[in-house]
């Protein structure tokens, strides 16, 4: 007994060494801490507390305050000195109760009612609650009925494509709209924004836009578009046998595209209206593909879409199909023609880059790009027009493309151009295309934080969005231009996302935290794990994003978690179990972030039920195994 009281006096002493340790901290920063805005103010003092934590070595304290299961300092984030002392006071009652009455101290834990009455009310830990949940609704709105978190969706110009995606993503459970400045133009941008009104005012859900500004990413160029054809394939088992044939969508241009819950293999668009009162189901449509083969298309079902009508056709055949294709009916002694293939789309250009493979990117896109294999230079061609890459490599630095599917080592520099090795692709090779992410982990590369085009963007942004997001922040010089910008435009209740998605940016993001709350502008953060683990490291990803979890939790900061969440469900309709875990996982942050893609209504809705499925009730199964209420 006295052995166990003279333990409680050694942790109270360890407890009240680290509550001045604390404190100290807040007066050493104190200067920082009075350019935050109101606001903030609280917030910043306790991620200032936080922060005195972890730079400390607390382990064996945690593991004494385990063991008589008073604190748990991993859950302390929010609220550090009411915690703190909460707990001192805890423990001097129980030092004080055990000397006057002899008693076990372990008996007291549980009888001592509410012990913790602060001087300074601004500290509680229900106010730090209250602020944390303050701050997620300024950036990102109220959660609607029983929902726990927000989704946000990615959408593009795809999206115009379809006069009802936007109102089945919301319908779906998409509370915020991301719009990405580096794809598309002001023109397709507005019309995004005046459907997401529209829909969120017919279907009474709220729903809020954001748009990130393109920012000082290095990406390759466009390449050469490809020839204006489509192929059309029927699936086939392994002894090449037709089990479902390719299914065609076939509707006039100004009738959109297919309904949501139809997938067509393709679609085509047909340049006389007169297809659409002549053409019955049941049908056969003939025609010659790009190599004068002979096709068919066999309508099989009418459907009566926004702005006329669609037939769903069957083609049995592998068939090239491009602009220009006359579709006829054949008749007993002659053929019918009933309309041409308009607008038949550019297909997307792509190197296919292969282990030991060679790559020149070039500053310059007039040199041309010769990318059939084994010709003259040996080596594959792409651009990038950004000077950062070529002012910062050098030999012997990794580089990566596409978010990481293709790795390389700079073999050799010029003004102008960068050799490449080929280091790590798929076996088959891995497809490099245009407007694919490029990084360079090793190199101390120096970006601009705001480029000009983002200040075009952001005279948009300002009169369209309620959000913006801010990509590739690096230091606290890219957060003081970006205020600058906004405050020369009063935009003081635009929100403020910060995108950490660099290896710089997740070092330094207390600084980038206190920095950004100098502003009265609401504040969150966007863990881009696809950079990001490029940048810092595969291995490396979950750690950094929970301590980007702890940091933002500390200060009363929401976090958006982003990057191939459901991404399998989303192209495939099918997800992985670990997808499943990860989507899950998002329940720590404030709102989750899907891709577009092909299925993504269905991925909003698996994601809805994922975050807010109520685990926490009961089975039947299981209650038989809980004492009768009577005795509990």
């Amino acid at each position: 007994m006295a052995e166990h009281s003279v333990n409680l006096a050694s942790l109270l002493d360890k407890l009240k060494a680290l509550h001045l340790h604390v404190l100290a901290s807040e007066q050493w920063n104190a200067s920082r801490l009075k350019l935050c805005h109101n606001n903030y103010v609280e917030s910043a003092k306790n991620l200032i507390h936080y922060l005195a934590l972890k730079c400390l070595d607390i382990e064996p304290l945690k593991y004494d305050l385990a063991l008589i299961s008073l604190l748990n300092l991993e859950m302390v984030n929010s609220s550090v000195l009411a915690s703190l002392t909460t707990c001192i006071e805890l423990l001097e009652n129980l030092l004080l109760n055990s000397s006057i009455t002899g008693k076990d101290v372990s008996a007291g834990i549980s009888t001592q009612g509410k012990l913790y009455h602060p001087t300074n009310g601004n500290f509680t830990i229900n106010t730090m609650r209250m602020k944390a949940c303050l701050n997620r609704e300024l950036l990102l709105g109220p959660l609607q009925g029983s929902r726990c978190t927000h989704i946000m969706t990615t959408i593009g110009e795809e999206a115009l494509e379809c006069e009802t995606l936007i109102a089945d993503l919301i319908k779906a459970g998409t509370s915020i709209i991301r719009i990405n400045c580096a794809h598309g133009s002001p023109e397709s941008w507005s019309e995004i924004i005046r459907r997401v009104k529209r829909s969120s005012q017919m279907l009474e859900a709220p729903c809020r836009i954001l748009m990130d500004l393109a920012g000082p990413k290095l990406r390759t160029d466009n390449l050469k578009p490809g020839p204006c054809v489509v192929k059309v394939s029927a699936k086939k088992n392994a002894t090449g046998k037709v089990i479902f044939p390719a299914q065609v969508w076939l509707s006039h241009k100004g009738a959109g595209a297919p309904p949501p819950h139809l997938s067509p293999d393709a679609v085509l668009f047909i340049d006389d209206e007169n297809f659409f009162t002549v053409v019955k189901v049941g049908d056969t449509l003939r025609f010659f593909d790009a190599r004068g083969k002979k096709r068919m298309l066999k309508i099989s079902r009418v459907f009566h879409v926004f702005s006329g009508t669609g037939f769903m056709a069957e083609c049995t055949r592998t068939a090239y199909v491009s602009s220009g294709t006359e579709l006829y009916i054949k008749r007993k002694k002659d053929r019918l023609p009933v309309g041409q293939v308009v607008d038949v789309p550019p297909r997307e250009s792509s190197i296919r880059l292969r282990v030991g493979d060679l790559l020149i990117i070039s500053r310059d896109s007039t040199c041309g790009e010769d990318n059939s294999y084994g010709h003259a230079s040996g080596a594959y061609r792409i651009t990038c027009s950004s000077g950062y890459l070529f002012d910062a490599v050098k030999p012997g630095e990794r580089i990566t493309f596409d978010d990481g599917k293709i790795w390389g080592v700079i073999k050799g520099t010029t003004i102008s151009e960068i050799v490449v090795s080929i280091t790590h692709a798929g076996l088959r090779g891995t497809k490099l295309g245009s407007q694919k992410s490029i990084n360079i982990p090793d190199s101390n590369i120096r970006f601009k934080g705001v480029t000009s085009k983002d200040l075009v963007d952001l005279e948009f942004v300002k009169s369209h969005a309620d959000m913006v997001g801010v990509s590739f922040i690096r230091d606290t010089r890219d957060i003081i231009v970006l205020r600058q910008e906004l405050e020369e435009r009063k935009l003081q209740n635009l929100g403020i996302v910060l995108k950490i998605e660099t290896k710089s940016g997740f070092e330094k993001l207390p600084l980038l935290l206190l920095e950004a709350m100098k502003s009265s502008n609401p504040l969150g953060v966007m863990i881009a794990r696809g950079d990001l683990a490029v940048e810092c490291g595969w291995e490396r990803l979950a750690d950094i994003q929970e301590e980007i979890l702890s940091f933002c939790s500390a200060a009363h900061i929401p976090v958006i978690w982003a990057t191939q969440v459901l991404e399998s469900l989303v192209k495939s309709r099918v997800p992985t179990r670990a997808e499943i875990t990860d989507a899950a996982s998002g329940r720590k942050a404030s709102c989750v972030m899907l891709n577009k893609g092909r299925h993504i209504v269905e991925a909003i809705s698996t994601l809805d039920n994922i975050l807010n499925s109520n685990s926490r009730q009961m089975k039947a199964e299981v209650k038989s195994l809980v004492p009768s209420r009577h005795l509990v």
